[in-house]
């Protein structure tokens, strides 16, 4: 890897084509980017305080880095994380991300997308809405298809589809603290369960079944995702399964895929776990980016020796589910906007900080395999 650098932070706020107010922020290097990262965030989460991990670091290793708060989440105006249509997400991301590629500076730039959980799912949707505009995308612990094992009766689903429109915003919906499952450091769960931008109270209704579809609408074409990615898992993860990851590799039509399962870390890849498998888990994702953001990353094939991956049985797993969709079986019946702050950061004087997700859903062995076709 590159040695690192200084990097400035700031942040704006855009308005959609719905005319809502959405904040947007962006790290970066002083000296030009060699590529351009753009963050889709998670269910119930942010971008300046949860993403700035992932920001911090990545434009440090030469990234400019870019991320949005969806409407009703983080900073950004709106009902506190009610997704009345989910295409509203992907569009406003698309929107932004686009204006950013579009400006001087940047033409010619390799263009990256980077989902954590449900951000997995807006990053994948992202994509399709233009094949050709994507370099890539890194994937961690992705929301893209439902496990069989929590998907909810069609009888259920019929139910609260008839009463979405009388109660959408209503707090129908149980769940656990997923919290407490994503992140297995106690010390970085509460610092995450302390920021007071993150969504930590029960999902809408229609929050649940607008993600519920999305992600059944996605399963069903995995097979049309095309761009180069690399996804990577916990095994131990019970918020997204493992198996998930999995299927994206499979069905995928990317001639150039790698697939990553980390063995006993849990969703939190980048944000809740030990330091030591932090760094590991960010080591791998910067080499994946920096081989492909090369003047020649063209015209390489991108070889690599591969490993089968392997799934440990059912009964040697943490419990899989959905804390979310799981629980609706128990259901009964852009014009960018100026005010900007400037922060400057360099590597001596940064503290240990951890880019945080949720929601979409130890050591250091770990299973890699890498398809070039």
């Amino acid at each position: 890897m590159c040695n690192k650098m200084d990097f400035e932070y700031h942040e704006e706020h855009t308005r959609n084509s719905r005319g809502v107010q959405l904040f947007s922020c962006r790290w970066l290097p002083f000296s030009s980017p060699k590529a351009l990262v753009f963050l889709c965030h998670g269910y119930g989460m942010e971008c300046s305080q949860f993403m700035k991990g992932v920001g911090s670091r990545l434009a440090r290793y030469g990234y400019g880095v870019f991320g949005i708060d969806y409407e009703g989440h983080g900073k950004s105006a709106g009902a506190r994380c009610y997704i009345k249509k989910f295409d509203n997400i992907v569009n406003d991301c698309s929107h932004f991300f686009k204006s950013v590629c579009c400006r001087e500076e940047y033409l010619g730039k390799k263009r990256f997308l980077y989902g954590e959980s449900m951000g997995g799912t807006v990053a994948l949707l992202v994509h399709k809405k233009d094949r050709a505009f994507w370099d890539g995308a890194v994937l961690v612990a992705p929301m893209c298809k439902i496990s069989e094992k929590v998907k909810p009766h069609p009888l259920v689903i019929s139910v609260l589809t008839k009463v979405e429109d009388f109660i959408p915003r209503w707090k129908i919906v149980p769940t656990k603290d997923v919290i407490d499952s994503a992140f297995k450091d106690p010390l970085k769960r509460e610092q995450i369960r302390g920021n007071e931008l993150i969504y930590q109270e029960k999902p809408r209704l229609k929050t649940a079944l607008e993600m519920l579809r999305t992600s059944l609408a996605l399963e069903g074409t995995l097979h049309e995702v095309t761009l180069p990615f690399f996804v990577l898992h916990g095994e131990a993860d019970t918020v997204t399964d493992p198996e998930v990851s999995k299927a994206l590799y499979e069905q995928a039509s990317s001639k150039d895929k790698t697939i990553k399962l980390y063995q006993g870390m849990w969703h939190g890849l980048t944000s809740g776990e030990p330091d030591s498998n932090i760094e590991i888990v960010f080591s791998d994702i910067i080499a994946w980016l920096d081989k492909r953001s090369s003047s020649s990353a063209a015209a390489a094939n991108f070889d690599s020796s591969t490993q089968n991956i392997t799934f440990k049985p059912a009964a040697q797993q943490r419990q899989q589910h959905s804390p979310i969709l799981e629980k609706l079986n128990t259901i009964a019946l852009p014009t960018v906007e100026v005010e900007e702050k400037v922060e400057v950061r360099s590597p001596d004087r940064l503290t240990s900080t951890h880019g945080k997700y949720l929601c979409g859903w130890k050591g250091r062995r770990m299973h890699h395999h890498h398809s070039s076709m």
